[in-house]
């Protein structure tokens, strides 16, 4: 992950998670997907407003994020354990039911996504369902708090996941969010599943 980014989100963790939104419309299909209290990782879980819904669906989670701040200020608001952790040093093998991956791997160089999305499907089991959204657009970029961002087509972001690994795709569609920094982002929002075989 960028550092500069990544320095941030350390420095800046409690206002981040006072501004933290509502949760995405989208959990609740992403969830329909996955077997009751199936094992979920969340990544870049933020203040935790989509795993304090996990948690409440009787989901086992195991949040994660980036930031170790950010990780201290979630778990106190969860009362549940969230570990610090960057993507690539996710090394589980066939763990999870779901992988859910909100607003976070946009940060990802776009050089180094193809190897996140392979350890992420390494970690899922087999019919595992993986969401992740991603800002829309060409090339790379930092935005107004000099946070970097890769910005992606739908045909450049299916051959980057071609290539980690087989994925059957199950949605794809677009919305515009109001970022931090208060501008506007045009979002790609991705729904797979690991095959079986």
């Amino acid at each position: 992950m960028d550092e500069t980014t990544l320095q941030f989100y350390r420095s800046n963790a409690q206002s981040y998670a006072d501004w933290a939104k509502a949760p995405s419309t989208r959990l609740p299909g992403f969830l329909a997907l996955l077997p009751r209290g199936g094992a979920i990782l969340e990544l870049g879980c933020g203040a935790g407003n989509h795993a304090a819904v996990m948690l409440a669906e009787g989901f086992s989670l195991c949040a994660t994020d980036g930031s170790p701040e950010m990780a201290k200020i979630a778990s106190q608001r969860l009362g549940h354990p969230v570990e610090a952790m960057r993507f690539d040093e996710l090394d589980a093998q066939q763990a999870y039911d779901g992988v859910w991956a909100s607003a976070c791997l946009l940060h990802v160089p776009r050089d180094e996504l193809a190897g996140i999305l392979k350890r992420i499907h390494r970690a899922l089991k087999p019919s595992g369902v993986f969401y992740a959204s991603y800002k829309m657009g060409e090339g790379d970029g930092r935005d107004s708090l000099g946070r970097y961002y890769s910005y992606v087509s739908p045909e450049w972001l299916e051959a980057a996941y071609a290539s980690a690994g087989p994925w059957i795709t199950l949605s794809s569609d677009t919305n515009v969010i109001q970022s931090f920094d208060e501008t506007p982002a045009n979002m790609l929002n991705f729904v797979v599943r690991k095959p079986v075989a």
